[in-house]
């Protein structure tokens, strides 16, 4: 897998900073309002042609390696 600066980027001057798919100004936390709403990933692709299906497994990765981890402990003391 890429290094996560390569899959996900912030930058002020784009879009306030917000987390975006590296090299687009798509926030990451749209994919997850499409999952939610039950729009496939193919449909969330068509509708942001700037995001590539890599970068959407490679989100998805990190994600994954996020809330399996043995310490997702620290991650709820981050987030309290």
């Amino acid at each position: 897998m890429e290094a996560l600066k390569d899959i996900i980027s912030t930058n002020a001057d784009v879009l306030g900073g917000l987390p975006v798919f590296a090299g687009t100004r798509v926030p990451v936390e749209t994919l997850f309002f499409h999952i939610e709403k039950g729009i496939t990933i193919d449909e969330f692709l068509e509708d942001f042609p700037s995001v590539s299906k890599v970068q959407v497994i490679n989100v998805l990765e990190v994600v994954n390696k996020l809330i399996t981890s043995d310490r997702i402990d620290k991650i709820y003391e981050i987030a309290s």
